[in-house]
């Protein structure tokens, strides 16, 4: 199809010679075009997301609270289990201490034996009744830190108190 045959105009030489074809506004115009701000109110208000975080935040706080208090009693039923068997730790302590004192001892006379005048305490109930025996250090930090620790000598001075000092040093 030509567009002598649209128009109907035969043998049209240029396009200036076509009539105008122009669109234009319907009859009555156009249907007013909304471009006010408009914005839906969906969803909950302002006031009810915040009723909700707080309620949210104070039920968990409660629940912090609460396991708060059960993690408390489950503390002081470990400590007062503590609080019970501290007398039975206390002892196989001082025993251990005690062997290990004795054993310190023998070793001392072993080693001392030579020594004239060297005396060495016997009785475990020289000790002072205000010091348990595990409250003394048997293996106090030592002079070398290559070397194996100085061992405790028990030593009742002419006053008749109870020294402690260090195998090598003297005291």
């Amino acid at each position: 199809m030509t567009e002598a045959m649209i128009r109907k105009k035969p043998g049209m030489a240029s396009v200036k010679d076509m009539p105008l074809l122009q669109d234009g506004p319907p009859p009555g115009g156009f249907a007013p075009v909304r471009y006010a701000r408009r914005i839906p109110t969906k969803g909950p208000s302002a006031i009810a997301i915040f009723l909700t975080t707080l309620g949210a935040f104070s039920y968990g706080m409660y629940q912090v609270g609460q396991g708060n208090k059960i993690r408390r009693a489950i503390k002081e039923e470990k400590y007062a289990a503590r609080r019970a068997i501290l007398p039975l730790l206390q002892a196989e302590e001082d025993e251990r201490f005690v062997m290990e004192w004795k054993k310190s001892l023998e070793e001392e006379a072993r080693i001392m034996k030579n020594v004239p005048g060297w005396k060495i305490l016997l009785s475990l109930h020289s000790l002072p009744p205000s010091l348990p025996p595990s409250e003394a250090s048997l293996f106090p930090p030592s002079s070398s830190d290559y070397g194996p620790p100085a061992l405790p000598v028990f030593r009742r001075s002419s006053g008749g108190s109870i020294r402690i000092c260090l195998t090598g040093f003297n005291c």
